[in-house]
């Protein structure tokens, strides 16, 4: 199990794990830091910037979290402040946090950090990398993606949902295929334990509506053998 500390250094918090780190860098946080050092081994471009970065024998994912939609014409990264376990980065960490500890495939979280700026405040957070993997929607425009592997989305979707994990942002980018061909779905910012409910659905539906845009943006072939295998896959697990 997880030993949770909080470390607060002025109006900054950082959460992370006492039996895996015995400190942790505010430093680590800022993207200058990394780039300055030349620990950066990727980058990936959606909302904001998602570095890749080399920590020892580690590979970390910082990812700062951006606001996206009609907000941002008034801040790009700025939330308001509710209270330190109401943040976006607690909240995701301590999901994280269960949810690893539990054996469910997801990136072990590294750290949480937070600042506060009066009524409101920025955050980013830190996880340990899925090595050597790819997302979802790489595969598919790669032409890579097989019927077993429909079969692993749907049953891995399935163990979520049976746990009452709700993914608010369920979609083929945030759906990881690694080498051993192990399904594991990252980013669970807004993510949470729920009661069963529609939202099962609308996470089936929400994917659903992610890979025929990829179909749409890469010009590949929709596959409706391998979603409706998804699917028999999904309602027959337990």
């Amino acid at each position: 199990m997880a030993d949770p500390r909080v470390d607060k250094i002025d109006m900054r918090f950082v959460l992370y794990d006492r039996d895996v780190l015995d400190r942790v860098d505010t430093n680590w946080f800022q993207e200058s830091y990394w780039r300055k050092r030349d620990l950066v081994l990727d980058e990936v471009f959606g909302r904001g910037s998602t570095l890749f970065v080399s920590q020892l024998d580690e590979v970390w994912v910082l990812r700062h979290y951006r606001r996206g939609g009609f907000m941002t014409r008034f801040t790009e990264d700025k939330y308001f402040w509710m209270g330190l376990e109401h943040t976006r980065a607690f909240r995701e960490w301590r999901l994280l946090s269960e949810l690893f500890d539990r054996n469910m495939p997801v990136p072990r979280p590294v750290a949480a950090y937070v600042s506060r700026e009066g009524l409101s405040y920025r955050a980013s957070l830190i996880t340990a990398c899925i090595q050597n993997s790819q997302s979802l929607a790489s595969m598919i425009s790669g032409g890579l993606v097989r019927e077993f592997h429909w079969q692993s989305i749907g049953n891995t979707l399935r163990r979520f949902h049976d746990k009452n994990v709700n993914h608010m942002d369920l979609n083929a980018h945030n759906i990881l295929i690694d080498e051993q061909q192990r399904i594991f779905i990252v980013d669970f910012d807004k993510g949470g334990f729920r009661r069963d409910g529609a939202w099962k659905k609308n996470n089936v539906d929400r994917l659903l509506r992610s890979l025929r845009k990829i179909s749409l943006e890469t010009g590949t072939i929709f596959d409706e053998d391998g979603w409706s295998c998804m699917l028999s896959s999904y309602h027959s697990a337990s």
